[in-house]
């Protein structure tokens, strides 16, 4: 199961160790290209249960998670392990069923972007949608599946995630504070196990509908497209045949019989394509009948703010002063981009609350492209500007449209502003690098930047 649009070392990463854990043997043998010689009986199994297409082979030359990999000239065709391929599929299945409690029971994580103290409870869910036809185990066809994110804050409210949101936190530090004792602090208060009925409640209203609309429109547009082909080939073929064997049992009237063909099979396969048809309707009509399934809550965490560690530690008013001073900070680095991005022409929407690998999501008007600006604002000086693992994944992802904008405070009136595209290429960072964060001197990364545009 992999969230729509997941950054793609995740779903690498992913399936070469839970593959590795089955049994399954995967050995690099060019780059980002990976020979395949054992796959685990469990794994072939499994997709006899589950799978749907092409079964999941004992051994693969090579495989690729990336499109333009597949096929490089000179090199073995891999294939392409990607959501909905069997052997991917069948690896996230076990590795769900194996260790699906270990979500359940919960962890700490640490937000180190988050100077203030109070925590938050990160859910996860899965959510499905299903149509009327049925797998081989009988079961009603699953065609899309989801894994979502709620978070709730100390206020009570919830609100989605996209992405990883995890991929930015780290996992508690030797000698920093056990579970028992984030959760005997005041902060902690509010936390009680009814925040799980709410961040499904939350998935339910506001979640599930879109998952169906786009899931909907999607597929109905597509099924509208194969019943007007199917319909268009098929009734020329029975129009054909009904035809020829009016035709061919004219001559047979007529003492011309034809040695190789009678009208009685050309009447046959013109009922057969006519059976045929009626069949291929009634899929279809099976496809159409797409319904969503209540979301499941499969675990939940503890996000402890890097603030709320200082404050155990006696660092509280520090901690307090730099949470107000990063946020306000943050808030005027925003505004400053979005009125440049205005006066460049642009329509930008702040979309920092979401999460979503950068904090702008700006439009070009008459394109339906759009500028993905994460921003970044510092005082003059500054030694770095640190960049959590989803923004340097996001710009990898989307090279051509990622935007790093720094805002340099020179002093408490003026700032200048400086664009870096392609900001993490060539900085010896890839897509398996370890860690939520990376921290980039603020000198280099203002001497490789332009001006806004």
């Amino acid at each position: 199961m992999i969230p729509q649009n997941h950054p793609l070392d995740s779903r690498k990463s992913l399936f070469l160790e839970a593959f590795r854990r089955l049994g399954g043997v995967a050995k690099q043998r060019e780059a980002h290209r990976y020979e395949v010689t054992n796959v685990p009986a469990p794994v072939r199994n499994r997709d006899r249960l589950i799978g749907l297409g092409e079964p999941v082979l004992p051994r693969y030359e090579r495989i690729a998670f990336e499109k333009a990999l597949v096929a490089p000239q000179g090199q073995a065709l891999a294939a392409f392990v990607c959501p909905g391929h069997p052997l991917l599929n069948s690896v996230i299945d076990i590795t769900l069923e194996r260790h699906r409690d270990l979500l359940r029971r919960g962890a700490v994580l640490v937000d180190e972007r988050d100077p203030g103290i109070q925590p938050r409870v990160l859910f996860f869910l899965e959510h499905a949608i299903q149509d009327a036809s049925l797998t081989k185990s009988g079961d009603r066809r699953i065609v899309s599946k989801r894994l979502l994110f709620v978070e709730i804050g100390d206020d009570g409210q919830a609100r989605q995630l996209n992405y990883a949101p995890y991929l930015d936190y780290r996992p508690l530090a030797a000698g920093e504070p056990s579970l028992d004792v984030f959760l005997a602090r005041p902060e902690c208060a509010w936390i009680a196990r009814e925040l799980e009925s709410k961040a499904q409640a939350h998935a339910i209203a506001n979640v599930v509908p879109e998952h169906l609309a786009e899931i909907r429109d999607r597929k109905i547009a597509l099924l509208d497209k194969t019943e007007a082909a199917v319909k268009d080939r098929l009734t020329k073929e029975i129009n054909y045949w009904d035809f020829r064997a009016e035709q061919l049992k004219e001559q047979e009237r007529s003492g011309k019989a034809n040695a190789r063909l009678n009208s009685g099979e050309a009447r046959k396969r013109a009922d057969e394509l006519q059976a045929r048809m009626q069949k291929r309707m009634e899929d279809i009509k099976r496809e159409r009948q797409i319904a969503p399934l209540p979301p499941v809550v499969l675990g939940g965490l503890l996000v402890v703010p890097i603030g709320m560690i200082q404050a155990i530690d006696g660092r509280a008013e520090a901690s307090a002063k730099t949470a107000t001073d990063t946020q306000a900070a943050a808030a005027r680095a925003r505004a400053v981009i979005m009125d440049i991005e205005r006066g460049l022409g642009f329509a930008p929407v702040d979309r920092e609350f979401e999460k979503l690998g950068y904090d702008i999501e700006s439009a070009i008007p008459g394109t339906g492209r759009l500028r993905f600006i994460e921003v970044k604002g510092r005082v003059s000086g500054a030694d770095t500007v640190t960049v959590t693992k989803n923004e340097i994944l996001y710009s990898l992802n989307k090279p051509e449209d990622f935007i790093l904008a720094i805002v340099e405070f020179v002093d408490g009136a003026s700032h200048k502003v400086h664009y870096l595209r392609r900001p993490f290429h060539g900085k010896g960072i890839t897509t398996e690098f370890t860690g939520a964060t990376v921290n980039f001197p603020f000198a280099q990364l203002l001497a490789e930047a332009a001006a806004p545009s």
